[in-house]
C-alpha cells in the first residue's frame, strides 16, 4: 500500500513540474513553485494546482 501511494505522489509531482515549466508563470515563480514541490512533495502539487496554476485563454 505504501508503495501505491509513493508511486501516486511521484506521478502527481511529475505532472505539477511539466505543468510548472509549460506555463506562462516568470522564470522566478516557476523556481519557487518547482522547489516547493520537491521540498514538500504531497502538499506541494496540491497547493500549485489550488492556488498557483492560472487559467490560459483559449487560443
Amino acid at each position: 500500500m505504501e508503495f501505491l501511494f509513493t508511486a501516486f505522489v511521484a506521478i502527481f509531482d511529475i505532472v505539477a513540474i511539466v505543468d510548472i515549466l509549460r506555463g506562462g508563470l516568470p522564470v522566478e515563480k516557476k523556481f519557487l513553485w518547482i522547489a516547493l514541490v520537491f521540498i514538500v512533495p504531497v502538499v506541494g502539487f496540491m497547493l500549485y494546482f489550488l492556488l498557483g496554476k492560472t487559467e490560459q485563454p483559449a487560443a
